[in-house]
């Protein structure tokens, strides 16, 4: 061979190379990611070009899939009661990807995840055409239905949790949105009109949104001071002054309730006392207040598996900040998530387990592909301090501010508190309602709810309290759990 043809079948010899090079690095080292470009319809097409599986709420499918008619997306999905359910599912859009569980399990709920590799084979053989998995939640229909009508037209959120496994038994948000709205590949003016509302219908504001906790966040103190030895006796005298300064600072700490001048651990917490809590959290120390909400999750993100916002208690706060922080205020944050996380852990004798909202994963022939079991997250407090909390949280109920949460039921207890949060320049606008509760029996815990109410329409200021507006929503999701389980 000559040189000028060797040169030329050198050079066509390193083309083919880098071709081959180049088609092995698309399909198997960026495949992922071509796959799941914004911009590649066909995996859309693919996903829609068979029914979904379902997502399942006391053995009944919340969703569905209907044939749309379309020329490149076969089945839209549909939902049943989908403002309802919207915060749990997510929405599955044809144009508009997905999010939540029907993103994060969208590999089982098409039939593409690896672990349903058998049961497409199979279904190539038999000509039986593919179908998706089921997705299990852990949820309660009845508790959800509780949770959402009890918010009404109020912007606000509910999560309930079974203390002792840790599993989401109800998770609501409001103002919602219907997912079925969204679904097909005509809806770009639903979709516009929900991104750009003012009141965020598409907010998951049980995860996803912070608030400031106000008194709701004076367990995490009392559990802190119990657990730092700084309190040993819940009715003993604190030495609390009625003007007790905020340190660094010549203001002193308001009180709304009367009777807060070294009034005993219990006592403060069925009145709500700012200063005898702003004292405590001064007592204890920020380190160690810090290290109380770290156990209970505050300052990192929780996974159910859908992602929960941080809630926040300031790593860096001085003295003052610590104090103010102590009571719900400064820079602390919370999610409605995380406050109920905090009461399930106290009603649970201290032992906090991982929430979570997925049972199982199911194939098409119903095998169960995972199941997901109850996990320990940590021990804030001791058993023995769990029990005095409890003490004082049904003391709010049974002769404080939370009377409005008690069921009235044989061989029931309710513990609560509540909490009303400023916020706003100047704590101008509208507080936000809180109102954190369990029930428990003879055989433990199997509710604790937390509820927040952003705003009431109608109702004057000074009548907005946990009490008043959140309470008998955890009362009706906490009645509804228990007479569903019979």
């Amino acid at each position: 061979m000559n040189k000028p043809l060797r040169r030329v079948a050198i050079f066509c010899g390193l083309l083919v190379f880098a071709l081959l090079l180049r088609d092995n690095w698309l399909q198997f080292v960026r495949a992922d990611e071509l796959n799941a470009h914004p911009k590649n319809t066909r995996v859309r097409i693919e996903r829609y070009a068979n029914e979904r599986g379902n997502i399942i709420v006391d053995g009944k499918p919340i969703t569905g899939s209907v044939d749309s008619g379309g020329n490149y997306y076969k089945y839209k999905r549909t939902y049943v009661n989908g403002p309802m359910w919207a915060p749990v599912t997510g929405y599955a859009s044809q144009v508009y990807d997905a999010n939540q569980i029907e993103k994060i399990e969208d590999g089982i709920l098409t039939g593409n995840d690896d672990r349903l590799f058998f049961d497409r084979t199979l279904a190539m053989f038999t000509g039986d055409k593919k179908k998706g998995g089921d997705v299990v939640t852990t949820l309660s229909g009845a508790a959800q239905k509780a949770a959402y009508e009890g918010l009404g037209k109020n912007t606000g959120a509910v999560v309930a949790i079974e203390p002792s496994t840790g599993k989401v038994l109800a998770l609501a948000s409001t103002p919602s949105y219907d997912p079925a709205s969204i679904a097909g590949s005509n809806d770009e003016k639903a979709w516009v009109a929900l991104n750009g509302a003012k009141n965020k219908p598409m907010q998951n504001r049980a995860l996803r949104e912070i608030y400031p906790p106000g008194s709701v966040f004076k367990v995490v103190t009392a559990a802190a001071a119990l657990e730092s030895g700084k309190v040993t006796d819940i009715n003993a005298a604190t030495e609390t002054p009625e003007g007790w300064k905020i340190p660094l600072s010549r203001v002193p700490m308001k009180n709304h309730s009367g009777g807060c001048a070294n009034a005993s651990l219990n006592e403060a917490l069925r009145v709500s006392c700012n200063s005898v809590f702003a004292k405590l959290g001064d007592d204890v120390g920020r380190d160690k207040m810090v290290e109380m909400a770290e156990k209970f999750g505050f300052n990192a993100e929780q996974f159910t598996p859908v992602r929960s916002a941080a809630s926040v208690y300031d790593k860096q706060a001085d003295r003052g900040g610590n104090a103010l922080s102590s009571i719900g205020q400064f820079n602390t944050a919370t999610t409605p998530l995380q406050m109920a996380m905090v009461t399930a852990a106290i009603a649970n004798d201290g032992k906090l387990m991982k929430p979570y909202m997925i049972d199982k994963l199911v194939a098409p022939n119903l095998d169960v592909i995972k199941q997901n079991d109850p996990e320990e997250m940590s021990r804030p407090v001791s058993p023995e301090n769990a029990q005095k909390l409890q003490q004082m949280m049904e003391n709010v109920v049974s002769k404080g501010t939370g009377a409005k949460a008690d069921l009235n039921m044989d061989g029931v207890k309710v513990g609560g508190k509540t909490g009303t949060a400023q916020h706003g320049e100047k704590n101008a606008k509208r507080p936000y309602a809180w109102f954190i509760s369990y029930a428990k029996t003879d055989q433990g815990s199997p509710v604790a709810v937390a509820v927040i109410v952003e705003d009431a329409e109608g109702t004057n200021r000074e009548d907005i309290s946990g009490g008043g507006l959140a309470a008998p929503i955890a009362k009706a999701v906490m009645k509804a759990v228990i007479k569903n389980r019979g």
